[in-house]
């Protein structure tokens, strides 16, 4: 990318906020913490920003409890070789830089920590592009027209002048690309393609990621994959599509709960399907859903109608109770929303 499209890029950054860069400039122990269950957008810009703002002054840790983590995506967290916070390194951190996070609630430092007021007054950084961001932080930038939180951080690292190294860029590009799916959805805009461009140019490795994120599944989640395409049922006249996988078949596949999420594009890519989702069981009594709108069919309003949020085209919701009462509960939710007027 050459310098007059950098500059005019960053020239439309302008609501970058300077408190934001100066925040994490104040801090010299800061930690970067994504959502639970981080996907490869929370990883890719959690990551990048670690490794942009490590320095001889200051270093960045991240929380990324071991069990939070799905198979897939433990390459990025190996990769970057950014440290994993401790529960000493919470004792001892200044700043929390939290990013791709709707709630403080769903930040992912772990069962015990999150029971507990584990900021204690310290800054948080709050950088996201989820519609239904509390705006929990001491300093919030949230961008919901943004294609990803990779992109915000992108944007972020250029504006503050920070290093984006290869290794961050490939970070950056894997988060951009995932949460577009593959620049297929409408939120791909010339700002996500042109950053896209940019991080290839920097040296974002776009085939060993295409490799790694698209085509290497392992066996366990293949095996899991053949539930999801069993299990998948179609109702409301063919315009909804859902699957399920109980605590069960998830562990009996040889995955875990962190292991669900991509799965949404099996009933998804049926044809004819306005709407998709999909219910998964990872704990006991636990029962997570996923909703993906197509076309012009939002979703947002009825994950929040079980107390979910996201954005959108694409949200979830968590409800404690197990598997077929959930779904009971959903299926008919769903087919009276999308028979109302303005998704009918």
């Amino acid at each position: 990318m050459n310098p007059a499209t950098i500059s005019e890029q960053l020239s439309n950054a302008s609501s970058v906020p300077i408190d934001v860069i100066t925040a994490i400039e104040a801090s010299r122990s800061p930690i970067v913490i994504s959502h639970i269950v981080p996907d490869a957008d929370a990883l890719g810009s959690m990551l990048a920003v670690a490794l942009g703002w490590t320095d001889k002054g200051r270093i960045v840790k991240a929380s990324i409890p071991e069990s939070s983590l799905s198979q897939k995506l433990t390459f990025m967290r190996d990769h970057a070789g950014v440290p994993i916070a401790t529960k000493n390194d919470f004792e001892r951190a200044d700043a929390f830089i939290v990013l791709d996070t709707a709630r403080k609630d769903r930040c992912n430092v772990g069962a015990e920590l999150r029971e507990s007021d584990w900021s204690r007054g310290r800054p948080i950084i709050n950088i996201d592009h989820h519609a239904t961001n509390t705006r929990f932080g001491n300093v919030n930038w949230i961008v919901d027209h943004a294609s990803s939180s990779c992109e915000l951080a992108y944007l972020l690292l250029r504006h503050a002048e920070r290093p984006i190294t290869p290794m961050a860029a490939s970070l950056l590009y894997a988060g951009t690309l995932t949460d577009t799916l593959g620049f297929s959805l409408p939120t791909t805009s010339p700002d996500a393609l042109r950053a896209a461009a940019d991080l290839v140019e920097i040296g974002a490795d776009v085939a060993d990621l295409g490799e790694r994120l698209f085509r290497s599944h392992k066996q366990s989640e293949f095996d899991l994959l053949r539930v999801i395409y069993a299990n998948t049922k179609r109702v409301g006249a063919g315009r909804i599509a859902y699957s399920s996988a109980s605590y069960d078949e998830i562990h009996n596949a040889g995955c875990k709960a962190s292991d669900i999420d991509d799965q949404i594009t099996v009933p998804r890519s049926l044809d004819g399907v306005q709407l998709a989702m999909l219910f998964s069981e990872g704990r006991p009594g636990k029962t997570r859903i996923n909703f993906r709108g197509s076309g012009t069919v939002t979703v947002l309003k009825l994950a929040q109608q079980f107390g979910g949020g996201g954005h959108a085209q694409a949200a979830g919701a968590i409800l404690d109770c197990g598997l077929q009462e959930a779904i009971d509960r959903v299926i008919p939710k769903a087919v009276e929303f999308l028979n109302d007027a303005g998704n009918s």
